[in-house]
Order: C-alpha cells, then structure tokens, then sequence
C-alpha cells in the first residue's frame, strides 16, 4: 500500500504523519517550529520525514504534502509570506525536496484542511464546499467541482479579510473591519471581556472560570461556561455567530456552495456557535425565499486536517 506524508507546519509545532489512501493517520511525529530560518525548518521537516520513512508505516512513501499558514504560490513551490514562521519569498518545496529525494508540494494550511474535509470529513460526498476556520483569526478553503481553488496567485479564500464593516475594528492586516475582527476565537474573548467589563453580575461565572482576572477570560472558559449555560457564555456565542452567519450569507452570494463546515477551535462549542449562526445565514441570505440553501456543520477530522489534506493533494 502507497502511503503519502503530511506536514503540518504551524507557528510552534511542526506535526508530520503517514497518510493511506483512505485518509486514515498512520503513524505521527512532532518537532518546534524554527522562526525566521528557511533552512532550519526545511532540516526539520525533512528529518520528520526521514523518521516516518524509517518506521514500518512510512516505508512506501509515494510524496510529501506541507501545508503552512500563510501565502503559497500557485505552483504550490514558494512560501510568499508566513508572518508567523518569519518567511517570505523562499522556495521551500525545493529546499525539501533537497532532503528527502521525494516529490514535494506545498500549500496553504487553509487549503489542505478543507480538502480533507472534502475527501474524508464532514464534506464527504460533496463537490461544492466551503470551509470557515474560527480560530485566532478566520481562515478558509474553497472546493468548487472537486477541486481546491487557489486563485490567479494562490492567496484565494482568505476570509477573514474581507471587510464588513467599513472603517471598523483595526486588523493585524493593516485595514480595518475585516470579518476576522467580528467572528474568530479573538472575538469571542473580546465579547466576554467587554462584558466582564460592562455587565459584572451577568459575567460572575467567565470571570469565576478565569481567577477573577477579566483579562484571563479565554476562549476554553467561554465554551465551558457557555455547556453549563451559563447565560453570558451564550449571549457572547450569539454575538460571534450573528456575525459568522452575516459573513456566510454574503460568501453564499458569491459562491453558492452546497456546503460550509465550520472548524477551529471555536467550533468545538458545536450546536452552542452553529445555532446563532445557522439563524443569522437563513435571515441574511439573498433569495432565501426561494432559493435552495446550504448546509452548515462542524468539521470532523479535528488536528489531523492539516496533515491529511496535504497528504492527499501531494498525490494531486
């Protein structure tokens, strides 16, 4: 059996794993994440690489799929930038390809967990899907007719910086209003801080969970609280899922997708954020009247998405 290696590359971690065709993890490995070092973090993935192929599971490797945050050409071949690994401009399917003797392509992290929802996740049967990824910040994935899509440039499907607001909140991009500053993990904890701030009584439990410090106030303690139901973790989960619907209904628009699945670390929250934003996507989508409208559910391959997508699309 050809088994094919994903590479996960995020900011503190870097997770490499044997992948079979049926998008089943074989075997796992995980080094720190170098910053600012192309030829460090190429060493690292390529002895992630030599390790797998060295154990049973790896022995037959056919290629190696990377997927890393950032902006990827559309040869799937250049890093154009990765704030959060410190690159730009670097050619690091070659650097890799130097270390491991193996067909080597590398995309957007983005991209590869949404192919592996497609192939293998909550997508599963699906042509038209659209992934929406809460965590930090907002990230996704395009699926149209089967295949991912990468844009003229391979920067598509940055959603978290489309703006929503003119002239709103100011965003790590430069710009201000983007989607990301209304409808991430980061706005979630700023809903419960301001509501620490504003309304103590209804907040008693998110600053209980915390310590008593509002500005410990994290995303695990909003979900928790929000499980017990606690009326302020709801009430925050309903802030953030009337904008992730308002955002859904306008990518509806454009893209008319059978599907979205919702993952990152927000999602993990389940029908708590999926509600508000089901309500918000069938009251703010256009011709919701009359025409047909997607499904929305949570993603289901969790932490292995990243490492199965780009194993699969290294065989692509």
């Amino acid at each position: 059996m050809r088994t094919t290696i994903g590479v996960d590359i995020g900011g503190t971690k870097v997770a490499a794993g044997v992948v079979d065709p049926q998008g089943r993890v074989l075997d796992v490995v995980k080094h720190p994440t170098p910053f600012g070092d192309a030829e460090a973090l190429a060493d690292v993935v390529g002895a992630a690489v030599r390790e797998l192929r060295g154990r049973g599971a790896g022995a037959d490797t056919a290629a190696v799929g990377i997927g890393t945050a950032g902006f990827v050409d559309a040869d799937r071949a250049t890093i154009v930038l990765a704030a959060n690994l410190g690159l730009a401009d670097d050619p690091f399917k070659e650097r890799v390809q130097r270390r491991v003797d193996l067909p080597v392509v590398v995309e957007n992290d983005a991209n590869a967990a949404a192919w592996a929802e497609t192939r293998f996740g909550a997508g599963q049967g699906s042509r038209h899907v659209v992934c929406v990824t809460l965590g930090t910040g907002v990230g996704g994935g395009v699926v149209m007719d089967g295949e991912i899509q990468r844009g003229g440039f391979g920067a598509a499907a940055e959603f978290g910086h489309y703006r929503v607001v003119p002239y709103g909140r100011r965003c790590g991009c430069g710009n201000h209003g983007c989607w990301e500053q209304y409808a991430s993990g980061r706005a979630l904890v700023g809903e419960a801080h301001d509501l620490a701030r504003t309304d103590p009584a209804r907040a008693a439990r998110l600053v209980d969970l915390a310590g008593g410090d509002i500005t410990a106030i994290q995303g695990a303690d909003i979900t928790r609280a929000a499980v017990e139901g606690d009326p302020g973790a709801l009430a925050c989960f309903r802030a953030v899922g009337e904008w992730v619907g308002l955002g859904l209904a306008d990518l509806a628009a454009i893209l008319d997708p059978a599907l979205f699945v919702i993952g990152g670390g927000v999602s993990d929250a389940g029908d708590i954020l999926l509600g508000p934003v089901r309500d918000s996507f069938h009251r703010n989508v256009s011709g919701r009247a009359t025409r047909r409208l997607a499904d929305v559910r949570v993603a289901r391959m969790g932490s292995a998405a990243g490492i199965v997508g780009a194993a699969d699309l290294a065989l692509r």
